[in-house]
């Protein structure tokens, strides 16, 4: 089983949902059900993904809470977090999220809570989401691509830091600046280096800069999504160093995919901040080893096969995001064991940590007194991803065809296997003792 301090031979003993032991594999506890793994797998915690568009209710089409989570599940991710958007309504006030929970009842294969949005104008209704148990909240600081979800201006997410920091709640920040992109080349046409050329490191850079610089005024906690510029790193080390109450994620396809392989027309690679090329793809996973990165969490954003517009290759008319849900973990693996990384950092990055993140004290590890979210995974064998065969409810990815290491085999929420038509999942709060 994996543990923090490596993989080991070990017996975990189950009551109630909950791990209650873990002992020697030789010396296992009496139980009235054994479950051996065969000699080719491993036992990993169950994963907790911060990062994922459910996009129901409003936008079901693109993808739901039943499909997201069995798409979790079947890809060793056993609770999610969901975002603000890009549901109709977004969640930007507790009638938003009522909406929300009431959209997810009862169709959940995996447990799910739910982040709150900042957006222009609801600094008011912010305390009254906490209250009601989000995990923390989104904001943008450029367009996020939906109308009924606005972006920050500067004096905007300045004022809503200093609420936050009231009740010290995180913030989550999509980090590119509005005016860099702006003033940045229109993408349009088939070129993946023109649309890279349309969102540059610099407006991230930049955003981020001055996200760390209202954290440090403010003191409130801030969270960075989807880093893609490995030159914002120095300053994020910096600013920790300082004091900053700052954390990062990255994604799969920033460390599984490089502008260089992404041909013209090739829409499903789009999303924004868009994947850069190699020099920088090996930073992040610089970083990663050097814990300057926190975490990597899918950034599930999928959408309808037409939205894509693979029929034009366009890439100023496609929507920007990457579907992965199901084989982040197989993605992560594959590229993290080529660098030399045991499987124990992967456990880290995509459990522990996000776990950490969210406040989910019950998650994230094989200990005593977590909830028994269990994967069986076998490491070493491989499959060709087929889009057919993923749970998205859309069969559109940029990991088609790829040839993948790690194989998830079985799932287990809190002691009991996910079976396809059972959804046992919780809706989860803030205060939850998961």
């Amino acid at each position: 089983m994996v543990t923090p301090d490596g993989v080991v031979a070990a017996s975990i003993e189950v009551r109630g949902g909950t791990i209650v032991s873990v002992s020697s594999f030789d010396e296992p506890p009496a139980a009235p059900q054994v479950i051996e793994l065969a000699d080719d797998e491993v036992l990993m915690p169950g994963l907790v993904d911060t990062h994922v568009h459910v996009n129901e209710p409003g936008r079901t089409e693109w993808e739901g809470f039943a499909s997201a989570t069995r798409a979790a599940a079947a890809g060793g991710i056993t609770t999610i977090v969901d975002m603000p958007l890009n549901s109709i309504p977004p969640t930007v006030d507790v009638d938003a999220l009522t909406v929300k929970r009431k959209a997810a009842d009862g169709q959940c294969f995996v447990d799910v809570g739910f982040w709150g949005g900042a957006v222009p104008g609801n600094v008011a209704e912010l305390r009254g989401l906490h209250d009601a148990g989000v995990f923390g909240f989104k904001c943008f600081l450029t367009p996020s691509g939906v109308d009924e979800f606005g972006h920050l201006e500067p004096a905007e997410l300045a004022a809503a830091l200093a609420e936050l920091r009231g009740y010290d709640a995180l913030m989550i920040v999509h980090a590119e600046d509005a005016e860099a992109i702006a003033a940045a080349p229109a993408p349009s046409g088939t070129s993946y280096p023109a649309f890279v050329g349309s969102r540059p490191p610099g407006a991230e850079d930049s955003a981020i800069a001055q996200v760390i610089e209202l954290a440090r005024s403010t003191g409130a906690r801030v969270h960075v999504l989807h880093l893609s510029s490995a030159d914002a790193l120095p300053m994020i080390v910096a600013a920790r160093a300082d004091g900053v109450r700052l954390s990062v994620e990255t994604c799969p396809h920033y460390l599984a995919f490089t502008a260089e392989e992404i041909p013209d027309g090739a829409t499903q690679f789009k999303c924004c901040p868009p994947i850069r090329d190699a020099a920088n793809r090996d930073r992040l996973w610089q970083a990663l080893r050097e814990g300057v990165i926190d975490c990597v969490v899918s950034d599930h954003s999928p959408c309808t096969p037409g939205l894509k517009r693979l029929d034009v290759g366009d890439f100023g008319l496609a929507w920007g995001g990457i579907s992965s849900l199901h084989v982040a973990l197989p993605a992560v693996w594959t590229q993290a064991q080529r660098r030399g990384h045991p499987i124990t950092d992967v456990s880290r990055w995509m459990a522990a940590r996000p776990a950490q993140l969210a406040g989910l004290t019950r998650k994230g590890a094989l200990a005593p007194g977590y909830d028994a979210d269990l994967v069986v995974f076998a490491p070493d064998e491989t499959f060709v991803v087929d889009p057919e065969r993923l749970h998205h409810r859309n069969p559109v990815t940029p990991y088609a065809g790829c040839e993948l290491s790690g194989v998830v085999r079985q799932t287990w929420l809190r002691g009991e296997p996910v079976v396809a038509d059972v959804p046992r999942g919780l809706l989860l709060t803030r205060d939850d003792p998961a």
